[in-house]
């Protein structure tokens, strides 16, 4: 393995990545992080702000009722 593939962990539980790994990822602040074959496995996450969420919805002409319908229907309890 070559140097810049090792991560440390600190004494408080955190992962240092080496600045050739974590500059793969600019502007990436957030990575969901799972186990795999007992392997540690980090994705970038895009976290979508609030802001967004709510001009989206107004790009798309959507009401609160709109969206209230939607997310029963994603339950499975709507039409």
């Amino acid at each position: 393995m070559c140097p810049c593939c090792f991560a440390k962990l600190t004494s408080k539980n955190q992962l240092t990545l080496h600045k050739a790994v974590a500059g793969t990822f600019r502007g990436v602040e957030y990575f969901d992080v799972s186990i795999a074959n007992g392997c540690i496995v980090l994705a970038p996450v895009e976290i979508q702000k609030a802001g967004a969420v709510r001009a989206k919805l107004a790009e798309l002409n959507m009401s609160e009722a709109d969206v209230q319908r939607a997310v029963e229907w994603a339950r499975g309890r709507g039409p």
